[in-house]
Formats: structure tokens, sequence, C-alpha cells
């Protein structure tokens, strides 16, 4: 198989340049307009571990869902991706978005490392259980936080910190990447990376995830998103996987500006049930 074909999204959708350009007007458009935002709460040492917050409204008491950016670990920022936030803060859902260091300076596994962190910064400042989403490699990281045992990192918080999530083409088993020129920066072997595939991974049976993927995208994203939801179902956790008709890698993102969209609907259910629980 043609990796670097199936796994290189700028190669396969042109235009792509357009895309982040408009993605950054829209982020800073809706930074600009949000009714309350907590910019730059820090969760760690460096200048890219940062936290932003947008509020539904100045109650700041609203549930919380924790978005992670893509750009296969190596690209992009936080707020690139704040227009994100649109369709859950239609329905009085907060969106925080997450930063974190990036390849090559530092190793995917000290990424995940510093999202759990950010996860639990996050958690101990809203007081509440949250929902995860991310898209691409943000989706690996939010299905990362979606199988982890809280209580073994964080004893003072609940063992189920992040209840369940929502990835946006996300990439659940990273092997294939060694075989791609990400792996330039990446540095994986193919053992560490599938030590660091969530789709290999234990599950606790009370944990949710959707695991979205456009319709357009590459045979091995669509495969990568149904076969995680295949192998958690197996493990007792309820996962589902769900096509975008016509999406591509990047156009898939749209869903979360849609109020309307299954997408949202499913974000939003997650961390409203997320709040909920004692």
């Amino acid at each position: 198989m043609d990796y670097e074909h199936e796994y290189n999204n700028r190669a396969r959708v042109p235009g792509w340049q357009d895309i982040f350009a408009d993605w950054a007007r829209r982020s800073a458009a809706q930074r600009a307009a949000a009714v309350a935002a907590d910019l730059g709460i820090p969760y760690g040492p460096s200048r890219r571990q940062i936290l932003d917050i947008v509020w539904p409204d100045t109650g700041r008491d609203a549930p919380v869902a924790l978005f992670i950016h893509g750009g296969y670990w190596q690209y992009m920022h936080p707020r690139d991706l704040t227009f994100v936030a649109a369709g859950c803060l239609a329905h009085g859902v907060a969106v925080a978005l997450a930063g974190y260091d990036l390849v090559p300076d530092v190793q995917l596994d000290t990424i995940v490392r510093q999202a759990r962190a950010a996860a639990v910064t996050l958690h101990h400042r809203v007081r509440r259980r949250i929902a995860v989403a991310g898209h691409s490699a943000g989706g690996h990281l939010a299905a990362a936080l979606t199988a982890t045992s809280w209580q073994a990192l964080d004893a003072r918080g609940p063992d189920d910190l992040v209840t369940g999530g929502v990835g946006i083409a996300g990439v659940y088993e990273v092997e294939p990447l060694v075989h791609t020129s990400m792996n330039e920066k990446l540095h994986l072997s193919e053992e560490a990376a599938r030590g660091l595939s969530p789709a290999l991974w234990e599950i606790a049976p009370d944990r949710t995830f959707h695991a979205f993927v456009g319709g357009a995208e590459s045979d091995e994203f669509r495969r990568q998103s149904h076969a995680l939801a295949a192998a958690w179902t197996g493990r007792g956790a309820s996962a589902v996987s769900h096509e975008v008709a016509g999406a591509n890698h990047f156009t898939v993102v749209e869903e979360m500006v849609n109020p309307d969209s299954a997408m949202v609907a499913a974000l939003v259910a997650e961390a409203r049930a997320a709040a909920a629980r004692p």
C-alpha cells in the first residue's frame, strides 16, 4: 500500500492553504465576538502549553468540551481552530482549545502526556468532568484521553475525568505513518508507534466515542475510524463510526460549525453527560 498517498492530506486536497487561511480568519472573528473567553491559560511550562476557553455566557458554568487541533503533531496552533466552537456554543456548551509542543522539538509520547495535563488542568479549573474532541492528530489525542485511566495520573480527580469524545478524521493507529514522510519528524519505530495507538489500548466500558470521518477521505482514514469503533466496542465501550458524505480531510471540520450536524449533537450530548455525572 502507498501509505504516503493515503495519509498525505495536503497532497490529496488542492487549495488546502486557502482552507487554513479561512480557518484563521474565522477563528479570529470567533474570539473577537466571544461573549466570554479565558485565553492563554497555562497548563505547563512551554509557551504552547496553553488552554483557551470560549464560553456561551458570562456565567462560566456550562458543560465543557476540550478540542485538540491536528497537523500531524507538527503544525498549527489552537487559535487557528477557534471557529470550531460555534456549533457547541449555540447549544450552551463551552469549548476549550488546547495547544501542545510539536515534533521534532518533543516526541509523540510527550505530546500525549501534555494533552493529559491539559485535561487535568481544565478539569480542576471548571470543576466538572469534560468531553473531548479533536481533528486528525487531535483525534488521536482525543481518543488517547478517552481511554486514559485518570486516577493513575491525578489522585485528586475522578477516574472518568474524560467520559467520552468525538474524533474527526483521527489517526488511531500510528504505525502506518512510520512508512510516510511524516516520520521524518516523528522519528517513530514500528514498536513505538503501536504503543502510541489508541485503537490497540484497553478502554473502560463506561467510556463513549464517536469516530467521524469524511466520505471523500482516503481508504486508510475511513478504515481507521471504522476499525477504532469496532475495536473499542469489542472491549466493552460504546463506540460508533460515522462517514460525512462528500467531506474531505479538511472540509469535514465544517461539521463542528453547524449546530444541527450529527457531529455537534454527539459532542454536545457527551459534554452534557460528562457535566451531569456526580
